[in-house]
């Protein structure tokens, strides 16, 4: 009887409403372009647009996790008659405030236009906006646009070992500094030699924006469609005035107000024909530091991690199949011969664990979200939450999660059932509140945090209310199903009976204690994924787009697959050397990857140039929530392996 059947109608309205979900909310590029044409061509006949919206979204910052909105700097402010999208769920979560701008574009019209002119007098409300804008400044926060739906980027030149290459990155600086030593900051190599002052703030205020289109004059389409926005900030007093710009808008540190600052920008259209709608994305993603090195050390990885893969299992199946065939030829011998091996432990291998409740409700839990991770990385890899549908991920993460309580209710009925419990009711409410509570708890704390700070990461309340609710409104429902489904089915099968008096462990040899081992037994499936687990991280906290969804399916895959082999491995000597616990063992064999992530979540925090204690306390409590949901699917991965290699073996020898 498989432990891990499945419960066919909840599967099929599962998927059936996920695939509604899909069609519905996500966005594949190349589906629906926008055509845009001169302003006296712009109709109805030739469905066309003149008028090209600019959205602002929130600046962030990689010296600091604490994001803000665009509002909450004192820049232009854009029209309320403006069009402001929607966030999706994943959007509040990630804390993407995504508004209208004040910035006018008008296809193929090109000028220099001034957006506004703020001026400050030396008041505390004047003083406190104005060093808020150069405190943003020194932390080298970014702006992020959006134009057509693609991020507007910042293009420039970076060296390599060997030639100049060009980078395109999806925001922009609001200004540089220069300190009191004379050392500029990044923003500062715009022009190194004009943003040159000592303790001083250049605020861009003029920003040049370049955008490319491909004509669609004598194809199945009028028109024109943007495959490219790009801007060349800049510090200008003089904004639209005579070019060059004479002098760059220099803010003192000590600077408090009676100046006057102005906003300017251009525009101008350049057309490309070379490169079609659909590829407009290839661009920023080809221009990424290093591609070649990421490609070269994941498929070394991958390489490395097979072979010794092959090499494990091709041990083991050729040393079982020798232990198999001995304890069968000696139990059809007429001859007494004393049991030894593994075999000897039959009597108590499946003999139940302490705290078998805890046990269960990991291993619920962990099947949740080995389920959610897998088919999210299914869904990536179809394309389905591409870099254009900003949001997609987190809510396709949310939506499976919640959709998926069945499993992990009926999961940890079947083993808890096993263990021989009793306390049904608590088993089903831990599952449903013990780990999805912690990780609220982490995230509500955290948020609390933002709050204190007036970030846009801060979720707003009526979010927690939603999230709330489908978490106590579908989650917890569908995990009483499970259950419901997991106590109804008869004790799983075991192949051999337990004894009544538990069997004395002889003195184990260091190596094959418990505490080695687990820790042993995390090393090598954390060397599969540390090169892929760097991008990952770059993503997350230096704000880099990720979009090798295809090699971290591959790299899932072969960390189920050394997880597995590891703990059973480890579980094989184990048996070997008459130590019968193997149940908690296997679990924490697995889970103790999530462990040396942490580690490296450690080493990976002090390369950052993440300043102020707030922004630690976020930082290692989001790492602390990713550590607790890897620990999980880890230690389900390594306690099914094991579960189904113990039931294998025993089942295929004889016992009396």
């Amino acid at each position: 009887m498989k432990i891990m059947e499945p419960l066919k109608v909840y599967y099929t309205w599962t998927f059936y409403l996920l695939f509604l979900h899909t069609t519905y909310c996500f966005y594949l590029p190349g589906l629906a372009p926008v055509s845009y044409c001169k302003k006296q061509d712009s109709n109805v006949e030739m469905k066309c647009k003149s008028h090209i919206p600019l959205f602002v979204n929130r600046l962030d910052s990689v010296e600091t996790i604490i994001p803000y909105e665009y509002s909450r700097f004192d820049f232009c402010s854009a029209n309320k008659k403006d069009y402001a999208p929607s966030e999706n769920l994943g959007q509040v979560v990630f804390g993407e405030r995504i508004e209208p701008s004040g910035y006018n574009l008008t296809f193929q019209e090109r000028s220099c236009k001034v957006l506004c002119t703020k001026n400050y007098k030396k008041d505390e409300v004047n003083g406190e906006k104005l060093s808020f804008i150069k405190n943003a400044i020194r932390l080298n926060y970014q702006h992020h646009w959006i134009i057509d739906n693609m991020p507007v980027t910042w293009c420039y030149q970076v060296s390599t070992s060997d030639s100049q290459k060009v980078y395109c990155s999806t925001g922009f600086p609001i200004g540089c500094y220069v300190d009191s030593q004379g050392t500029q900051k990044d923003a500062c190599v715009i022009e190194p030699k004009i943003y040159n002052e000592k303790d001083t703030y250049y605020l861009f205020n003029h920003i040049k924006i370049t955008i490319e289109y491909h004509s669609g004059s004598g194809e199945d389409w009028d028109g024109a469609r943007l495959i490219s926005a790009k801007v060349w900030p800049s510090s200008c007093k003089d904004g639209c005035g005579p070019k060059p710009c004479k002098a760059p808008l220099s803010i003192k540190s000590t600077e408090s107000g009676d100046r006057s600052i102005p906003y300017t920008y251009e525009v101008e259209f350049t057309m490309n024909n070379k490169i079609k709608w659909a590829s407009r994305w290839d661009y920023i993603l080809a221009s990424i530091p290093h591609t070649s090195i990421q490609w070269f050390s994941i498929m070394n990885s991958l390489v490395i991690v097979l072979f010794l893969s092959g090499m494990v299992a091709m041990i083991m199946l050729r040393t079982l199949h020798k232990d198999i065939a001995r304890y069968n030829q000696l139990e059809t011998s007429d001859d007494a011969q004393e049991e030894f091996g593994w075999k000897l432990v039959h009597g108590d291998v499946f003999r139940p664990p302490g705290k078998g409740m805890l046990l269960s409700v990991m291993l619920g839990t962990g099947t949740q979200v080995v389920t959610m991770t897998s088919i999210t990385l299914v869904f990536a890899c179809l394309g389905f939450l591409s870099p254009a549908n900003r949001g997609a991920l987190m809510t396709t993460v949310l939506v499976l999660f919640v959709c998926l309580g069945g499993p992990a209710g009926y999961v940890a009925a079947r083993i808890y059932k096993l263990f021989g419990g009793e306390r049904w009711k608590t088993n089903v409410l831990m599952t449903c509140f013990l780990f999805p509570g912690i990780i609220f708890g982490i995230f509500f704390v955290l948020n609390l945090v933002l709050w204190a700070k007036q970030s846009s990461a801060a979720i707003p309340f009526g979010t927690l209310v939603a999230l709330l609710a489908l978490w106590f409104g579908i989650s917890v429902p569908l995990v009483f199903v499970g259950a419901y489904f997991g106590f109804r089915k008869p004790v799983i099968e075991l192949p051999v009976r337990t004894n009544q008096i538990p069997r004395q462990i002889p003195e184990q040899s260091f190596y094959s204690r418990a505490v080695p081992g687990i820790i042993m037994g995390g090393v090598l499936p954390f060397g599969c994924i540390f090169i892929q687990l760097f991008f990952v991280l770059n993503s997350i906290w230096s704000h880099q787009i990720y979009y090798m969804f295809g090699f971290l399916l591959v790299v899932s895959a072969i960390l189920i697959v050394t997880v597995s082999e590891t703990c059973i491995l480890l579980c094989y000597f184990h048996l070997c050397a008459e130590d019968y616990h193997w149940w908690w063992r296997s679990y924490l064999t697995g889970a103790c990857t999530a462990i040396y992530l942490f580690m490296y979540s450690i080493y990976y925090f002090h390369k950052l140039t993440i300043v102020g204690t707030t922004s630690s306390v976020l930082y290692f409590g989001y790492t602390s929530i990713m550590v607790i949901l890897f620990f999980l699917y880890t230690g389900t991965i390594g306690f099914f392996a094991c579960f189904f290699f113990v039931r294998k073996i025993y089942s295929a020898v004889k016992v009396d």
